[in-house]
């Protein structure tokens, strides 16, 4: 944390009676301890056992002892009984439009007029209480040091004799309930000038550790206090309140100080603890208070609550060999291969820790390198799948707590699993009480609804080129790969983000500023992101979900390009999608809908992508997508994953498709277990393991994916066959010859060309009787002779399955 304020010494007590207080040497000169020179690390995490929630506390017989007689001998006593106490001196009376201020909670600096003021003529401490019947001043030990006067609208003051300002407490009466706290008035401010001129700047990297609620001790000049210090951006708003379960939701107790330029308002809050729910109370600039949730906040309440929740981070991780891996993986010549899963809905009922402990072998069982979660930040409306996030720092709570999803991230880790999550930069929902006119104006979305408003999804759009939002999403990436040792981030609708006429009529948007139609603003944004996520996080990959031909999206920042790592692959999921619902009979006029993906394949770096998107929404599975029947739907479904295992590309799956479900996805119920009673069914889930473990074992499908010397065709034109065949290479020679069959017929004494002469073995046949096939293999060795054919040295006879794939590997 950058420059907090670290103070040193103790106000001293107040002298005897007769005795003028002297000021410590450490104390400044206008009665407040003298700080130490500013550093970072001022407010540490509070750490180790503290009360879950602090708040004002009642005080019991025991706790709350009344003074028997008025005090005359000074400002306290020093004996047992505390039988000495004084009415403090009665401060001049705050102005009417002050006590207004504070009463109507108008004010930007409320320091200002509460707490303690060390002046020449004594320390006037102010106190705000409406329905207070007395407020009084004790020492930290409960010892009673005077009462406060009542000046109307709920300010009680008084003076105490004196320069230095002592370590007090704040003992309110409320008829017979009497509650005690800590003055939130007395302390500075917990962020410093650096954090303040990031913030503007746009460019504070870690900006959860200024912004949102953090669990601190405030090291002050009466030592260390434990308390939760609250922060958030709202250039204009005329005031903001904190409001929370410590107040008994009244921001009248609770009015936050504005950092000036920064648009920053602040305010430490001793005794508030883990678990407490708090909002933001905000006065608009056309005079009306809306209460918001922390767009900075690390925990959410779980729906329907709204509310944020203090939050203290006591995960131990135990990753280190998988992050020192990390470090040193390069994604282009690394094997990927991806399960995406929706965490509510892949076993229903399960939370992080239930997840933990059941998904990372199940994906390790099946050979996956990587999950890939659906959107994990907290959002209320379920049917958004995700995307439409409403708290961007805090994983959803329903499924439990922050903690809880590190240790599910731990558990995939200790697996040997890396973790992506889908990210939502492009838009955020309307909801009244999140990011949606933030502080009464257009903050963290475009003022013009032409670029603020997205028409398809019915939600806003981020303002990038503003420094404080760019800031915020950028300072987002970050958090989920340093906090939650997440590896990857899916960018979801790139596209939208790209294209200022996305979606858009014409004349319903705005050009840019050389009159195109680029968003040049969240180009930036996307640039800077991919900049700075990989430098902070080695080894960590970005990936974009992007629909269109922009030029460079894989391609370097310092190039020109975007900076993703991967980009999903569109195109090829469209074109093979609709080549494999087709008829067997129509699929030679197809053809080309295989082939053509090799034209641009290596334009950019590519992930196949069989995502949720394809399963829903009408679409059916990816079983029911075949055509046929039964046995020809899982037979085409067979030979398809061994195409997609065999093509350039990383692979992704989503969860359900690896054992051939044959409905669609819904969020509201689970996967489909129970047909894996089926052998059918488990036949396909085995053959995923296979393609998985061949892809894991066999660098020739992935140490040259974007590289054209890694793939060949050996023939793409067999239309009337409707047989395709390549073979893709290794960086030390080696060759893999993958063949594909389209047809429900078997294929006898096929002459298939070779990279080489000598014995050759089947090493996958989707029609195999292991994975629910025919049985129509090749079995043994198959010899190939130097007899040219289609450009390669040699040839062999073979015999192709019906609807299936086949991959041979030379002896």
């Amino acid at each position: 944390m950058l420059l907090q304020a670290r103070l040193r010494g103790r106000g001293r007590r107040l002298g005897r009676r007769g005795a003028q207080p002297r000021p410590p040497r450490d104390a400044r000169g206008d009665g407040h301890p003298r700080p130490a020179r500013t550093r970072p690390g001022a407010l540490r995490d509070l750490r180790g056992a503290r009360r879950p929630v602090g708040r004002e506390l009642p005080l019991g017989p025991r706790q709350l002892r009344t003074p028997r007689s008025p005090a005359s001998s000074g400002p306290h006593t020093h004996g047992r009984d505390f039988a000495v106490v004084t009415t403090a001196q009665r401060p001049t009376a705050l102005a009417a439009t002050h006590l207004k201020r504070l009463t109507t909670g108008d004010l930007s600096d409320p320091h200002a007029l509460l707490g303690p003021h060390p002046a020449a003529e004594g320390v006037t401490v102010r106190v705000l209480r409406p329905l207070a019947d007395q407020v009084w001043l004790t020492a930290p030990s409960g010892e009673p040091l005077a009462e406060l006067a009542h000046q109307g609208e709920g300010v009680f003051a008084g003076r105490l004799p004196g320069t230095v300002v002592p370590d007090y407490r704040v003992r309110v009466h409320y008829g017979t309930d009497v509650y005690a706290y800590d003055d939130p008035y007395r302390f500075l401010p917990t962020l410093g000038e650096l954090d303040l001129h990031l913030i503007r700047e746009g460019r504070h990297e870690q900006l959860w550790q200024v912004l949102g609620a953090r669990v601190c001790e405030h090291e002050s000049g009466w030592g260390t206090v434990a308390g939760t210090a609250f922060a958030v951006w709202a250039p204009n708003a005329r005031a903001v309140r904190l409001v929370g379960d410590f107040n008994h939701w009244d921001g009248r107790a609770h009015p936050m100080r504005s950092l000036g330029a920064s648009g920053v308002w602040e305010l430490f809050v001793p005794g508030v603890g883990e678990g407490c729910r708090y909002k933001y109370e905000i006065l608009t600039p056309d005079g009306r208070w809306i209460q918001k949730a922390d767009p900075l906040a690390t925990s959410a309440e779980a729906a329907p609550g709204t509310a944020s929740v203090v939050f203290c981070s006591r995960h131990t991780w135990s990753d280190d060999a998988w992050m020192a891996r990390r470090a040193e993986r390069t994604v282009d010549r690394s094997a990927m291969s991806v399960y995406e899963v929706h965490l509510g809905s892949w076993r229903p009922g399960l939370g992080y820790r239930e997840l933990a402990t059941e998904l990372p072998a199940y994906v390790k069982a099946l050979g996956f390198t990587h999950v890939e979660f659906m959107p994990v930040a907290e959002h209320p409306f379920g049917g958004s799948w995700g995307y439409q996030v409403t708290s961007y720092y805090a994983p959803a709570a329903g499924l439990g707590s922050s903690d809880d999803f590190r240790a599910l991230v731990d558990a995939l880790h200790r697996a040997g699993i890396g973790v992506i999550v889908d990210w939502v930069p492009a838009h955020f929902p309307k909801d009244e009480w999140a990011l949606a006119r933030f502080d009464g104006t257009a903050l963290y979305e475009h003022p013009d609804p032409r670029r603020g408003e997205h028409p398809d999804w019915g939600t806003l759009v981020f303002d990038y080129g503003r420094n404080e939002v760019r800031n915020f999403l950028v300072a987002n990436a970050v958090y989920w790969c340093e906090e939650f040792h997440i590896d990857g981030l899916r960018v979801d609708a790139v596209a939208s983000m790209l294209y200022l006429d996305y979606s858009r009529a014409d004349g319903a948007w705005l050009p840019n500023l050389y009159g195109g139609r680029e968003n040049l603003e969240a180009v930036e944004f996307l640039q800077e992101m991919n900049a700075t996520v990989p430098r902070r996080c080695p080894g960590v990959v970005t990936i974009a979900e992007e629909s269109t031909a922009w030029d460079g999206v894989t391609r370097r920042t310092d190039s020109g390009g975007l900076g993703f790592a991967l980009k999903w692959n569109m195109g090829w999921m469209h074109d093979s999608l609709s080549y494999m619902a087709e008829d067997p009979v129509h699929r030679q006029y197809h053809h080309h809908s295989m082939t053509f993906p090799m034209v641009y394949a290596y334009a950019e770096s590519y992930t196949l992508p069989i995502s949720h998107d394809e399963v829903v929404h009408g679409k059916g599975s990816l079983l029911t997508k075949m055509p046929g029947d039964r046995w020809q739907q899982l037979a085409n479904l067979r030979a398809f994953l061994s195409f997609m295992w065999a093509f350039p590309g990383k692979q992704l799956l989503f969860m359900g498709q690896e054992f051939a479900q044959d409905t669609e996805w819904s969020h509201d119920r689970g996967l489909d277990w129970s047909i894996l009673r089926h052998g059918s069914h488990t036949a396909v889930r085995d053959l995923v393991r296979d393609l998985n473990r061949h892809y894991l074992d066999d660098p020739v499908l992935w140490s040259l994916d974007t590289r054209p010397e890694g793939f060949r065709w050996i023939d793409a034109d067999a239309a009337e066959d409707n047989v395709y065949s390549f073979v893709r290479h290794g960086e030390g020679g080696e060759s893999l010859v993958c063949v594909f069959h389209f047809q429900p017929t078997v294929r006898r004494d096929f002459r298939l060309a070779l990279p080489e002469a000598g014995h050759w073995t089947e090493v996958l046949n989707t029609d195999a009787a292991q994975y629910g096939g025919s049985g129509v293999t090749n079995p043994g060795r198959i010899h190939a002779v130097p007899e040219p054919l289609q450009g390669l040295p040699a040839s062999a006879s073979v015999v192709l399955p019906p609807l299936g794939g086949v991959w041979f590997r030379k002896q």
